[in-house]
């Protein structure tokens, strides 16, 4: 039985799109795009933190209670961020790894804080954060070839 170093069959390495020599797993692959949709939910949910305070409904007497547009300004900023260290991981860079996972725990913790605002949201999200970091880590460090 022959190796397939240079294919992506069962989570193989693939080469970097920027041609730069290095080699992205397929666990680095799902965590970047599943980072880049989370990023960009994130990023939605911080626009509608905004633009509209009263679109969301909070409960009364929550320990973590914050002013909406705030956290609304949190969430854009996060997002953006997000979304960038998700195209970053695509270069497959390490740095781009531990950035990911540091980024992905504070999505994770924000999401946390938004729960009384939108409940559901929040809890899908922080799901996604968990599986980011999971893949991040559990991706074997790859080195140029």
């Amino acid at each position: 039985m022959t190796s397939n170093m240079s294919g992506t069959r069962h989570g193989g390495p693939t080469q970097s799109p920027a041609g730069s020599g290095t080699t992205v797993g397929g666990w680095v692959v799902f965590a970047a795009v599943l980072m880049i949709f989370v990023g960009l939910m994130t990023l939605f949910q911080g626009i509608a933190g905004i633009a509209k305070d009263d679109i969301f409904v909070t409960t009364r007497n929550y320990v973590y209670q914050f002013s909406l547009t705030g956290w609304g300004w949190v969430h854009l900023i996060l997002g953006i961020i997000m979304v960038l260290a998700g195209i970053a991981l695509f270069k497959g860079a390490l740095w781009a790894r531990m950035i990911g996972v540091a980024l992905a725990s504070l999505g994770l913790i924000a999401n946390f804080m938004w729960l009384p605002y939108y409940p559901f949201w929040a809890m899908l999200l922080i799901a996604i954060d968990v599986i980011v970091i999971w893949a991040l880590c559990a991706a074997p460090r790859l080195s140029k070839t």
